[in-house]
């Protein structure tokens, strides 16, 4: 089903490692990881005008999802009217006609909450999920294909993955998870679905978390036979159309939290794969006029290391109160330093090796010097978190942050110092408070929750009947191996 090339090198893919060919939209959506194990890129990406931005700013946000993401798709590979339709439905079941709303901070009057929790699952992930799956289904369709989707999840991508695709016949999805490293709820997200193509899988004895699980997924994709025979796929962040989409919140947040189109925004954003701060990046290169990114993370400190020390060093995991970003080999970040490098395919080719082998690797000070333009991290200690959350509560008792929001709101309190009086900061809350029930109830002080911190849907999981594979990490790869082949056998028979 390989769409012919257009002329245009927005619809054109290349690895971040440049030992693969380059590949059209659709492939590059149904491969995940390019063939020689690095990341897909756009060859070009569009650009907007402050002309041309001043029109988009009153745009809808499914308008303006339909606007850029058509910069990126050749119509050849998705007509216009159905990119509409897919993006439509993507978003039908976000309960808030904003889908994105921003909110005032109790705490201090320059800073904002974007809330990217209205979907289905109560996170951010929902967002670029449900577009990502629904294209892939399109794609698959048209081809009368099948595929099976893997995916290491430290809590929210495996949920709004396995909702997306439930019930779908063109694909299987297999969510792994660190078994007893996520909530409870995040967990009854997955394995209470009754959809037969949905099987989740609890994964014990994982040392280094969601980081075990993406070293075990890489080795399955980096094997082409076996990625072929067992026709692998994946919806991580590390899937182009994933980062894409995340990039048009950018936009609509900018737009609504700015004075004038033109005026300074600076964006707070808890990081751990860096999926969502690189989807940042990406919408300041194609025009949009942010001063500043605030890369906001936990105790497990390799962003915060590598953008200030030039050290991107794989370190031990840390257990924290804001699990989902408890990631300690940022995947996209990879990305980041390829567009940093001038898109210097050799360099990360080098330098993906060298951190395979020792771990570490030092950032040259021309790349260091590209990475910190309009970057810059904190490190939020687990007591700030909880902290925060209880001075949010405390400030206006009808709002909840979850952790994750609570580390954008703590590291934008610690760096507003760098900015003028009046600047726009924009916290993103990246899930509903009710996923994380233990923590708000640490920072609260109570064994009592709020009405805040629950969620219906939540409540009618945990009564459901559970669904769900346990096995150790040194069997994974096989159980996934055996798995797939028993299944695929049964849907072939």
């Amino acid at each position: 089903m390989t769409q012919p090339f257009t002329g245009n090198p927005c619809h054109i893919y290349t690895s971040t490692r440049g030992d693969s060919k380059a590949v059209s939209f659709d492939q590059a959506v149904l491969q995940g990881f390019a063939l020689d194990g690095g990341l897909f890129v756009p060859k070009a990406l569009p650009s907007f005008s402050l002309d041309e931005l001043k029109g988009m700013a009153g745009m809808a946000y499914t308008e303006l999802a339909v606007y850029i993401l058509s910069r990126f798709i050749d119509p050849a590979v998705i007509p216009g009217t159905d990119l509409e339709r897919l993006i439509l439905k993507s978003f039908s079941s976000f309960d808030h006609p904003d889908i994105i709303p921003l909110v005032p901070c109790p705490l201090r009057p320059d800073l904002r909450i974007m809330e990217l929790f209205r979907g289905p699952t109560l996170s951010f992930k929902d967002i670029a999920m449900g577009f990502l799956v629904r294209v892939m289904d399109y794609l698959l369709a048209k081809g009368n294909r099948k595929l099976n989707l893997v995916l290491a999840t430290t809590g929210d991508t495996g949920p709004a993955a396995a909702h997306a695709a439930a019930g779908l016949s063109t694909m299987d999805c297999w969510p792994l998870f660190p078994k007893g490293m996520i909530t409870l709820e995040q967990e009854v997200q997955m394995t209470s679905l009754t959809a037969s193509n949905i099987h989740p899988v609890g994964v014990e004895n994982c040392p280094d978390g969601g980081d075990d699980l993406d070293r075990v997924v890489l080795n399955l994709f980096s094997d082409p036979d076996l990625k072929n025979k067992l026709q692998l796929s994946s919806v991580n962040s590390i899937n182009w159309c994933r980062v894409m989409v995340q990039a048009v919140h950018y936009f609509y947040g900018y737009f609504r939290a700015c004075k004038t189109i033109g005026a300074p925004v600076v964006f707070s954003v808890p990081s751990g794969a860096f999926g969502n701060l690189f989807a940042g990046f990406l919408a300041r290169k194609m025009g949009l006029p942010v001063q500043e990114f605030i890369c906001a993370v936990n105790a497990n400190q390799t962003l915060y290391r590598a953008f200030t020390t030039g050290v991107f060093k794989n370190e031990a995991l840390i257990s924290t109160c804001s699990s989902a970003i408890d990631i300690v080999v940022p995947y996209n970040f990879w990305r980041f330093l390829y567009f940093a490098s001038g898109r210097n395919a050799v360099k990360i080719r080098t330098w993906m090796d060298e951190f395979h082998a020792t771990g570490q690797v030092i950032i040259d000070p021309e790349t260091l010097n590209a990475i910190q333009n309009g970057f810059v991290s904190t490190s939020v200690s687990d007591q700030q978190t909880l902290a925060t959350i209880k001075a949010v509560y405390k400030a206006d008792p009808s709002y909840l942050l979850d952790p994750h929001g609570a580390v954008a709101v703590a590291g934008a309190k610690t760096m507003a110092h760098r900015y003028s009086a009046g600047t726009s900061i924009v916290c993103l809350a990246t899930a509903h408070p009710a996923k994380f029930p233990d923590i708000i109830a640490k920072a609260l002080g109570g064994k009592s929750l709020p009405q805040e911190a629950t969620h219906a849907s939540l409540v009618q999981a945990k009564k459901a009947d559970q669904k769900l594979e346990v096995c150790e990490l040194r069997d994974l790869e096989g159980h996934l191996i055996n798995r797939m082949q028993t299944r695929n056998g049964k849907c072939n028979g």
